[in-house]
């Protein structure tokens, strides 16, 4: 199977780096469950993807792009606006603000451009650290050593099978890329609903995703702050967790396992 990930090239680094910084005040110590001291705790650095003017990340939400079959309709298609909703309001600084659902929009459409938008985060942010998670350094998939992920899916790995981060990361990603691409789950023309089936999806689609962060943090911070991605990361998986939390899509009180700390951290301070 062909990588579904690329290498960020210093020059693509740099695109994402141009982002201005701002601070919002959760932990900094990703990780790291909060201090007991009572002062206040250093601040997480967040990128400010704040402006609609802004320097977009490459590839980002491809169902408005080329890969994607746009819907016809007045005024471009309902996930061009949907995006260009989410890019303008950003600008106001509450990502609470961004992940909820646009006043008169379809609730599923917004699931979708957001279920693609982050598809293509994760894609981005994992495809920056592939040369550090290998099958010899991480020949698990692994968050802590009591989380461990084993891949599962319809066709070629019916039973929980175990595999290298990599492998199980390459699956996971071709694996939600087919239900992008599958005309049955995604339609692509104006007036066709999304199958009764869609909202079970992709609350499944996004447990899994969460993995890949779940890794990278538990595993690859120390990278991602060498390379500069680290307000990305914290940004791209706060919005992730305010998402999720806004629209329901959890299921159980384990559902954050290792992160469940920084996760408290975050819905507290938004």
């Amino acid at each position: 199977m062909a990588s579904v990930f690329r290498y960020l090239s210093p020059k693509s680094l740099a695109t994402m780096q141009r982002i201005d910084n701002t601070i919002i005040p959760v932990y900094r110590d990703a990780p790291s469950p909060p201090p007991a001291d009572p002062s206040p705790p250093p601040p997480l650095v967040l990128a400010d993807g704040l402006n609609a003017n802004r320097t977009v990340v490459p590839n980002s939400n491809q169902r408005t792009k080329n890969q994607f079959r746009p819907r016809l309709g007045k005024g471009g298609t309902p996930s061009y606006q949907l995006r260009q909703y989410a890019e303008v309001t950003l600008g106001g600084g509450s990502l609470r603000k961004v992940v909820k659902l646009p006043e008169g929009e379809d609730e599923n459409e917004w699931l979708a451009v957001n279920m693609v938008d982050f598809y293509n985060q994760i894609n981005l942010l994992y495809g920056a650290i592939t040369e550090f998670c290998s099958p010899q350094s991480c020949p698990e998939m692994k968050a802590t050593d009591e989380f461990e992920y084993l891949w599962q899916d319809n066709e070629n790995y019916k039973r929980p099978t175990k595999m290298p981060a990599p492998a199980y990361i390459e699956q996971l990603m071709a694996w939600v890329q087919s239900n992008i691409d599958n005309e049955q789950v995604l339609p692509s023309k104006i007036g066709v609903p999304f199958p009764k089936s869609f909202p079970a999806l992709v609350r499944q689609i996004f447990k899994r995703m969460y993995r890949v962060y779940a890794h990278i943090y538990c595993h690859h911070y120390p990278v991602i702050r060498e390379l500069g991605l680290e307000p990305h990361l914290n940004t791209s998986f706060k919005q992730y967790v305010l998402f999720i939390d806004e629209h329901s899509l959890a299921s159980g009180r384990d559902y954050w396992g290792p992160l469940g700390d920084l996760v408290d951290s975050m819905l507290k301070s938004d």
